[in-house]
């Protein structure tokens, strides 16, 4: 287009327009003070205030971009504060973690050791301990609150012993558990605790427990230490004897008799003693059923239970379990003159374990850990009828020694 115009324009007109547009162009630059050199041709140089003019107007647009930098940092500011923040505090929540994780690590080999996670244990061993308990309250002669201390008390105590009876069985019995496929993995055979920390552990448990023992009267201090003997012994008993129930039996409801002699400072042997044998035949019950998950290791290694004693006749032999729990609970309802709710709870604990043993796979382990853990809920049943037979006799015996308690029967052996 500029082509054709020029060649219709004539050479003075060119050479006008030439000059009159180099002319514009000086007046543009001198007021930028920029020293300009043109030729006839057309053509206009730029001395070096050229840069100069560069930079002011590159400033000039650089200032404007400072602006809209400005502007996008204003607009953006909080939004980065708050990123900064999350990411502080996600840094913050990830130590914490790391931290808990480094303890869990730790502390886990000595919980599942003590069986922490698998509560199923205390459980069955405070049952018997709180029948003792609500049985010793219902002569009236201490008050409420000491009755419901005994009991925090003694499930503290149930922790702690649990605790330490799961270590004792561990030690004795490292060897045995590498051979069972159950238990090959638990702490002491897998190295995560070795045998030195188990002990110092078990020490640590022991020392507790005997702080708790301590807060009974003189009479229950010595009979719970006596138990000691059946607790080291159990382990072993599975090597010598083809009832080893028997003796976790006698070792589990030791609570049978200490609970009452912890409130009444003595052992009323006509309530105490056939509620001890009762739990221990339940115990029986669902120890055998339980033992039937390692039966085809035991007999491997030559290992000793119920579970092989009484093998196709486990059922038949339950039974006779049963009806020897029932009617020695039954003699405890009488001597203690519980009302009707005691026996329902002990027709309910008779449909329960009999459906139990009737149904009973004792060649599923999946069956027999189910059936096991379900025992629990006979210790609720049973502590219910023991607290709703006798809450009649409780309210009336209240009632004749409110304000009249005796403090020295609860009276710490050691602590006063």
């Amino acid at each position: 287009m500029l082509y054709t115009t020029i060649k219709s324009t004539s050479l003075l007109n060119l050479r006008t327009l030439i000059h009159i547009n180099s002319v514009t162009v000086q007046r543009k630059l001198i007021t930028t003070n920029v020293d300009v050199t043109s030729c006839l041709c057309g053509n206009v140089y730029f001395q070096r205030q050229q840069r100069d003019v560069f930079y002011r107007q590159g400033r000039i647009y650089s200032t404007s971009s400072d602006q809209h930098r400005q502007k996008v940092v204003i607009e953006t500011s909080t939004p980065k504060i708050v990123l900064n923040k999350v990411y502080e505090d996600q840094k913050e929540v990830q130590d914490v973690e790391s931290r808990l994780e480094i303890w869990k690590s730790r502390i886990d080999p000595y919980a599942k050791l003590a069986r922490w996670d698998k509560p199923i244990g205390v459980y069955l061993l405070y049952w018997p301990c709180s029948w003792s308990i609500a049985l010793a309250s219902i002569p009236g002669n201490v008050s409420p609150l000491q009755s419901i201390y005994m009991a925090g008390l003694f499930f503290t105590g149930a922790v702690l012993m649990r605790g330490a009876g799961c270590t004792i069985n561990d030690l004795w019995d490292k060897d045995i558990d590498a051979q069972v496929e159950r238990t090959k993995e638990r702490p002491l055979v897998s190295g995560a605790i070795t045998k030195k920390q188990a002990v110092a552990f078990l020490g640590a448990q022991l020392t507790l427990a005997l702080g708790v023992l301590l807060q009974l009267n003189c009479y229950s201090v010595l009979l719970g230490a006596s138990s000691m003997v059946l607790v080291i012994a159990y382990p072993l008993a599975k090597r010598f004897t083809n009832y080893p129930q028997l003796f976790l039996g006698a070792t589990f409801n030791w609570g049978a008799l200490l609970g009452y002699s912890a409130l009444q400072g003595h052992v009323a042997p006509e309530v105490c003693v056939p509620l001890y044998i009762g739990a221990l035949a339940w115990t029986v019950i669902y120890d055998t059923i339980y033992a039937h998950q390692d039966k085809l290791d035991d007999a491997r290694i030559g290992m000793k239970s119920t579970a092989l004693t009484f093998g196709p006749h486990t059922k038949p032999a339950l039974s006779v379990a049963l009806c020897s729990s029932l009617y020695c609970f039954a003699q405890v309802g009488a001597h203690a003159d519980l009302q009707w709710p005691y026996y329902v709870a002990l027709l309910a604990y008779a449909a329960h374990s009999g459906q139990q043993i009737y149904v009973l796979n004792p060649d599923c382990p999946d069956d027999c850990a189910k059936k096991f853990r379900s025992n629990t809920l006979v210790g609720l049943i049973i502590l219910l009828g023991i607290l709703g037979g006798g809450v009649s006799q409780y309210v009336e015996n209240r009632q004749k020694y409110s304000g009249k308690e005796d403090p020295t029967l609860t009276k710490s052996c050691v602590f006063g």
